[in-house]
Order: structure tokens, then sequence, then C-alpha cells
């Protein structure tokens, strides 16, 4: 037997006051993650809403969704139940299929499998399927097309930073199965042109997938208020798939996201079954075998606790937030949002302010936001609480904005988006 000096993994375990002095010594750099200014990524409902989250969450954390239809039958019901709402708001149609996945990443993966297996039945000329993709398409494409054996088109070019139609147009080939587009992206912020993409998806029979995972539960409720808002759900005819992350502004505690597939028949290409082995039938929607039970809960408390009009209020109070810090950002300099973005995230960008020193700058007051690189842009995604911060953001940028003018800031280099 090898033995073992138990210097890394110890014989004795602590007790629980060392072990909870030492959890909160290791947490002492972190910073919260709903701070006000936390602008990345920090998808705060209100302290009411993250109670709700946290309590359903916690309920069910030990319950295994693999086991939902024997054990626990009231996950079953929150799936179902939060499917069926989800559904509804992207304008599904009767006989749409969805499944609850751990995050967009895994959404946009079974879509992209889905429309994989969908040609190898239907187009079996697409012996080295293709997906054709925007320029700022997510990197999970890329990650799913290596992992599935489905070769990336991705646009070099961004017209007006969004997608590029006539490119995909002319990329297409015989081996072409999938089309994707964005409501909206991360990068640009700005819904792609999807009422042409689904007209281009039915003229060539293609897989079209809407990757809504930031605005899955943002933009139905724009439209709601009465502002305009491309199309970019079911009621376009060619969009074969939609995923929206529930986690993100569905305000649920992590890792849930919903893909959406119209119809049975192209749902059927989706999940994975197999019953060749002694412990009989395993299937799976998804690619996860166990799946934490606690994260569907919460996102069915949510759902249930906020409804259309909590939603709704929410979305109102980011618009809000956005609309200000849009005006107060024209009156420095040349800055201002980089469009005319329909959601609640966008992109601050300018041409006589060095954009990473910018950055910088306001990384050393504590603003937490993301970059961009395609221009050079600090990213800001809102919650419903930022409104309280606007006033204190916006003086904080005039101050470094100025300071880098005057040299006295220079940038470190972008950064990361995200790394794991």
């Amino acid at each position: 037997m090898t033995r073992h000096s138990n210097r890394i993994f110890a014989e004795r375990g602590l007790d629980r006051a060392a072990l909870d002095a030492e959890m909160v010594q290791l947490r002492a750099k972190d910073r919260q993650w709903n701070e006000l200014k936390n602008l990345r990524a920090a998808y705060d409902g209100g302290d009411d809403v993250t109670a709700v989250a946290n309590a359903a969450f916690l309920a069910q954390i030990g319950d295994n969704m693999i086991y939902s239809s024997s054990a626990y039958p009231s996950l079953r019901q929150h799936e179902q139940g939060v499917i069926a709402m989800v559904g509804e708001m992207l304008n599904a149609p009767e006989g749409a299929v969805g499944s609850i996945t751990t995050g967009g990443t895994e959404s946009i993966l079974m879509a992209v499998k889905a429309a994989r297996d969908w040609a190898r039945a239907t187009k079996p000329r697409a012996t080295q399927p293709e997906m054709i993709v925007p320029r700022t398409a997510h990197a999970a494409f890329n990650k799913a097309g290596e992992l599935l054996g489905v070769k990336v088109v991705r646009m070099i070019e961004s017209p007006g930073y969004r997608a590029d139609i006539e490119g995909m147009t002319h990329a297409i080939n015989g081996n072409t199965i999938m089309l994707v587009g964005s409501a909206p992206p991360y990068p640009y912020a700005l819904v792609d042109p999807l009422t042409e993409l689904s007209g281009l998806a039915l003229e060539h029979e293609l897989w079209l997938h809407v990757d809504a995972c930031v605005g899955g539960f943002v933009l139905p409720f724009v439209r709601e208020l009465g502002h305009e808002v491309p199309g970019f759900d079911f009621l376009l005819p060619g969009v074969a798939s939609m995923s929206a992350d529930l986690h993100k502004y569905g305000y649920s505690g992590r890792g849930a996201s919903v893909l959406m597939i119209r119809s049975e028949v192209l749902a059927k290409y989706q999940g994975f079954h197999f019953d060749a082995w002694p412990a009989g039938v395993y299937y799976t929607a998804s690619v996860a075998g166990s799946r934490n039970g606690g994260a569907v809960a919460s996102s069915y408390a949510v759902m249930r606790y906020l409804g259309r009009s909590g939603y709704r209020e929410r979305v109102a109070a980011m618009l809000e937030s956005k609309r200000r810090i849009g005006e107060g950002l024209v009156r420095i300099g040349d800055l201002g949002i980089l469009g005319r973005p329909e959601g609640t995230h966008f992109s601050i960008v300018a041409s006589d302010v060095d954009m990473y020193a910018l950055g910088d700058g306001l990384n050393d007051r504590g603003w937490l936001f993301l970059r961009g690189k395609e221009p050079r842009a600090i990213q800001l995604q809102l919650n419903a609480r930022h409104g309280a911060i606007v006033d204190e953001f916006l003086a904080d940028v005039r101050e470094v904005a100025g300071l880098v003018q005057a040299n006295k800031i220079e940038g470190r280099g972008g950064g990361p988006v995200y790394i794991a």
C-alpha cells in the first residue's frame, strides 16, 4: 500500500469554528457579487428576489433532477412550469419542447447537437457540417463546434455592429446546416437582423438558433413597455431554437438556462439515449447527468414571485439607468453609447479617450465592468439597483477621462472578458 505524508489532505478534519474562520479568511479579498459598483454580470433583482431564489435553492439543493420522475416529483413540476412560462414569453408555438440546462454554454451546445443530428437525418450530403455565425456570436459556438465536429464559419465583418447578412448568405454551401443570431450579443449589445436570418434559414432549409441568453428575460419586457424591438423570437417562422438564461436576468440561482426548440420533430435530435448496459435505459436532454434540483426550484420560485409585472418593472428601471448614463456621457468629451442597444447592457466608446486607460482608472476606483476590443470599449451590464450609482459613476468617468486626456493615467491593457 502506498503511504502518504498527509501534508495536503489531512488525516483529521477541522472543527466547525476553525473551518468557518478559514473560509472567511479565504474570502477576505473577494468582492461582493451584488455590490453596486459591480457593473458586470451582477444580475440582482433586489434583496427580496435574492431571498426567494436562495430559499428555494437551499430547500432542494440535495435533490437530483435525474430522479425527478421517481423521487422528486416537485422538481418535475418546477421544470415543466418554468419551460411553459419561458415558452410563452418567447412566443413558442404549440408543440414546442423545452429543457433546462446548467447555463447558456450548455444550451448552445445542445442546440448545435440537435442541429447536427437533424442534418444527419435530413441533409445526408452535408458530410462535413458547418454553422455560420456572426462576428459577435458567443465563443460557446466555437466550443460546441470543436466538441461536436461542426466547422464554425465566423464572419469577419460586422456592418453596423450587427450580423453580416450578405456575408452569411455568400458563405452558405452544401455543408451548411445551421445559422446563428444573437438577441443581443455580448460585444455590442445590438440585436442581430433576425428577421432577415429567419428568411435565409427558410430559403435554404437551415437550422436557425437565436442566442438570447442575455436578452431572453429582457427584450420581451422592453417590448411590453412600448419600446421598439426588432423581431427576435419564435414569431419569426425560421427560428428553430432559442436559449435564454434563467440565472442572468431571470434572477435564479446558478446554474440554469432554458433551451426551447420549435417542435417535437426537431427536439428529438437533442437528447442522448442509451440502454446497452446492465443498468437499463439512460436518457438525458442535456450534457449533464446529475443536475442540482436547487437551480430549477429557484428558477420556478422567482418566476412565480415576480410575474410578468415584476420583470417589467425591473427592466424599466434598467432602461432608465441606461438613459441617464447615455445623456450624461455626451457631456463628457465624445464619450457615448455604441449604437442604440435595445436591452440593458451596452458599450461605452470614444475617439478622444484611451478606453483602456479610462477603464483602468475606473477599476482603481472600485468599478467592475467588462472590456471590448473591437472597438475599445467599456461594457456595462446594468441591474435594477444601479440607478442609485449613476451619478457617482458619471462623476468618476468625467474625472478619470480628464486625467487620461492630461496623460496622467496610462492604460495597462484590455484584459480578458472571463477566464475559468
